[in-house]
């Protein structure tokens, strides 16, 4: 405990960015900006994810002011998670008292993991076909890349593969843009009142938990009588994404991708993973 708290103590320029970025966003607060029929809710946490981006180094060449330098970036990369736990308790104390409600979804809470199979039929092809990306389309377009999905590719197929570097590539960006891409969808679907609110909370649990933390935070401010049963449902979908996503990755999305390559793919097969042609590790 000593040591982790000198170490929390030496790190005093990344704390008073963090609380300079936290008060900043706070100070501008919810903005709502029109789009079409519908609106989309711009949050703190948005701006928050933004001002971070133009401080790291690793993703504007001249940060700016140079206050974050790759010290700060290592010292806060572990901090991520232990920052998001907080969050993740709440939602696991909502799910109990909600759970009459999330009985009464029926299926739809179970079955929503197929809906990655969607994804793959419209991924895939535009990967293959337009990008005339190779079997790095298989590691990209397989799922939403998340600390699973990249576990799984690395044991079947190896990261230094080209499955290896779709995957790894897609994780990169959802990483970088995720939080925001699912900020803005969250806000402007429920706007447009197609859905209802619990159905666009499903959909935020993909077994990311920032990315669910930014979509159900959205929805929650748009529907603040409802904030608890969606960050309920939220929370039960993200559970459920771990302990079903890994299994549908493995033995239903990583098939069809495969069976889809041999289809689309091109027909010179030279440079396909070993592990693709029966002679991988597992």
């Amino acid at each position: 405990m000593g040591s982790l708290l000198r170490r929390v103590a030496g790190e005093w320029r990344l704390h008073l960015v963090v609380i300079a970025i936290v008060i900043v966003s706070e100070l501008i607060y919810i903005r709502e900006l029109p789009l079409g029929p519908g609106a989309v809710l711009l949050l703190p946490l948005l701006y928050a994810f933004i001002f971070g981006a133009l401080l790291n180094p690793n993703v504007v060449r001249r940060s700016i002011g140079g206050l974050v330098r790759q010290r700060e970036i290592q010292a806060a990369t572990p901090f991520i998670v232990v920052a998001i736990m907080p969050f993740i308790a709440k939602f696991g104390t909502l799910v109990g008292p909600s759970m009459q409600t999330i009985i009464e979804s029926g299926p739809a809470l179970l079955l929503q993991e197929l809906g990655n199979l969607g994804t793959i039929l419209i991924a895939f092809p535009v990967a293959v076909l337009l990008l005339k990306m190779g079997r790095e389309a298989i590691g990209a377009a397989h799922s939403i890349a998340r600390e699973p999905n990249v576990a799984i590719i690395s044991d079947r197929y190896g990261l230094n593969t080209k499955e290896g570097a779709g995957v790894m590539g897609v994780y990169v960006t959802g990483t970088l843009f995720g939080t925001i891409f699912f900020a803005i969808m969250a806000s402007l679907l429920g706007s447009l009142g197609i859905f209802h609110p619990y159905a666009l909370a499903m959909s935020c649990g993909v077994g990311s938990g920032s990315m669910m933390a930014a979509c159900s935070g959205a929805l929650a401010t748009m529907f603040p009588d409802m904030k608890e049963q969606i960050l309920a449902f939220a929370g039960a979908s993200n559970v459920l994404t771990y302990a079903s996503g890994l299994y549908i990755s493995l033995f239903v999305a990583l098939p069809t991708c495969e069976f889809l390559y041999r289809k689309l793919g091109p027909e010179d097969r030279e440079g396909s993973s070993p592990a693709a042609e029966g002679e991988g590790s597992s």
